[in-house]
């Protein structure tokens, strides 16, 4: 930057903001970095006792911020968002649909380890709406090199896309409620509506919600017959813990279904298990979905309806931020449940 007479700046850049007190009144930015001086800008200036001021020396082979900031925007987004305009050097990001957000984590780590750049984000592996803010980027300094510039495109080249929205499939998710104390009437199913709520919630249906007993075949051919009737989804309910008629684990083996895991280091929602017969996943969810409003079910349920297969490593994975704090006022996903990395 360099020191030039108000009087002589017009058509120049501002180099850095310039704030006006008024007291009593205001106190804020009456001209921010950026801003190109015009003939009328020289009079305010003069009054806010500004006889010179700090404008940017144009420099072959160096890029401003508020563009630099949007080549950056440009290099590390896949689908599903929109941004805003470049302010005070800063783009955010907003999800434009409803969806799974996916951060490349390493990539994100090795983009800041970068010199003059900073990209930040909310957790991966959520479910954002539309638009809630995602990101927001920008260089450090006011000016960066060509050169620069370029190697940090190549690092989020390497990793495209650095940051994407999935969006949501609309399932058809078949629900199997267990235990004898339901099948026989002697209590109200209690568990059916929370789930059909919250499947609903994510923009998917439920198909059917059928009845068994503690019996593994009985469970096995529900199962089978909601998969027949052209389920894309399972969602087994009870039955998950060791007591001896707890017999939901054995039946969802019985389908012959791939066992992913049975078990998850999540509280609460330790007795989940998730299973694949095909390309159908079959969830088994303890207790615990029912009686808290946020639990394992809440974390993996968003992942398949983007269409991922979940692995043991991923479910692994959920013990670093698996530990949910029972909050007052539940404020998930705005809180550290889940959030791994």
């Amino acid at each position: 930057m360099k020191k030039v007479s108000v009087n002589e700046a017009e058509g120049m850049v501002i180099g850095h903001d310039m704030t006006q007190i008024m007291p009593g009144k205001s106190k804020g930015p009456a001209f921010r970095k950026g801003h190109v001086v015009t003939r009328e800008d020289i009079s305010r200036l003069l009054d806010m006792g500004k006889e010179n001021i700090f404008v940017l020396e144009s420099a072959d082979g160096m890029v401003h911020e508020d563009d630099a900031a949007g080549r950056i925007v440009r290099a590390i987004t896949g689908n599903g968002f929109t941004h805003s305009l470049p302010k005070e050097g800063k783009i955010e990001l907003f999800a434009e649909y409803d969806g799974l957000l996916k951060i490349n984590v390493q990539a994100l780590k090795d983009i800041n380890l970068l010199p003059d750049v900073m990209l930040a984000t909310i957790h991966t592996n959520q479910r954002v709406k539309k638009g809630d803010i995602i990101a927001g980027t920008r260089i450090i300094p006011l000016i960066i090199s060509e050169e620069n510039l370029k190697i940090i495109e190549k690092k989020c080249a390497d990793y495209y896309p650095v940051i994407e929205v999935k969006p949501f499939r609309n399932l058809e998710v078949g629900i199997v409620t267990t235990g004898n104390e339901v099948y026989s009437g002697r209590i109200k199913d209690g568990f059916g509506p929370v789930l059909i709520k919250k499947i609903k919630a994510y923009g998917s249906s439920v198909l059917e919600q059928l009845f068994a007993s503690d019996s593994i075949e009985m469970i096995t051919d529900s199962i089978n017959s909601l998969i027949g009737k052209g389920a894309t989804a399972i969602a087994v309910t009870g039955g998950m813990s060791v007591d001896p008629d707890d017999v939901t684990p054995a039946a969802i083996r019985k389908t012959g279904a791939d066992i992913v895991a049975y078990g998850a280091p999540v509280l609460p929602g330790a007795m989940f298990m998730l299973a694949y017969l095909g390309d159908i996943p079959i969830m088994g969810l303890p207790g615990a979905v029912l009686y808290y409003k946020t639990t394992v079910f809440d974390l993996v349920f968003p992942r398949i309806l983007a269409g991922e297969r979940l692995t043991r490593e991923d479910i692994a994975h959920y013990a670093h931020g698996g530990l949910c704090l029972n909050c007052e006022i539940c404020k998930y996903p705005i809180c550290g449940f889940g959030k791994a990395g």
